[in-house]
């Protein structure tokens, strides 16, 4: 529930930026119960405004989303799924629902299921299909969600369900490097391969280091 607080403002501010650049209630609406991913679709209702073609769009949001490969293999080896459990839980995946899961999930009686992470990510589809709608009838009239100062809800929350997976040296370690390697590459690359290559990136540090300590461990036993 922490989370739609910056799901909400975020939701509103595409729908208004998909309104500007010329796509109706509808095609606005039906983008977020499609596609579903917030920065996708912001850059997607840019490019519709540039006159880009279809291609462009494509690609561009592809690469934008290339991190949800990272999220797949994630839980790929932590939630065994039948294929269509597969599809549907992939559909609809977002960074929220694969922190949420991750951090939560685990915790819960038996651990991380199918339906801890479903349920995760359908309300978070909820409160992102409202926002929308609102944000596309009523956005004339609404505030600047920058000037709301909105934008810091989400780094916010994301720490918050970070904070609690940094319980060893190992871990902060990995978690600094593949900060600081995310923000001297957003300085050249877009968002999303900046994401999946700091996550690649930090994965293999990590298992590199893991490797290590049992390797040293086994060799002083």
């Amino acid at each position: 529930m922490p989370l739609w607080l910056g799901m909400i403002p975020f939701a509103v501010a595409y729908a208004v930026t998909a309104r500007a650049a010329g796509l109706s209630v509808l095609s606005t609406q039906l983008m977020s119960v499609t596609v579903f991913a917030g920065a996708s679709q912001f850059a997607a209702a840019g490019l519709f405004a540039s006159g880009a073609s279809a291609l462009g769009i494509v690609a561009t949001t592809a690469l934008l989303n290339a991190r949800h490969v990272l999220y797949g293999l994630s839980l790929s080896r932590t939630l065994p799924l039948t294929r269509p459990q597969r599809v549907l839980a992939a559909q609809f995946l977002t960074d929220e629902a694969y922190g949420v899961a991750v951090v939560r999930g685990p915790q819960e009686p038996g651990g991380l299921s199918f339906a801890f992470l479903l349920g995760a990510e359908l309300s978070l589809y909820f409160i992102w299909n409202a926002s929308t709608l609102l944000g596309a009838l009523a956005g004339a009239v609404l505030p600047d969600p920058d000037a709301l100062g909105v934008a810091v809800v989400f780094p916010l929350a994301f720490l918050g369900l970070l904070v609690p997976l940094l319980k060893g040296r190992l871990t902060v370690l990995v978690a600094l490097v593949s900060g600081l390697g995310a923000w001297g590459l957003s300085r050249v690359l877009p968002g999303g391969l900046v994401i999946l290559l700091a996550g690649i990136g930090g994965a293999l540090l990590g298992a590199l280091l893991s490797t290590r300590g049992q390797t040293n461990t086994e060799n002083q036993a």
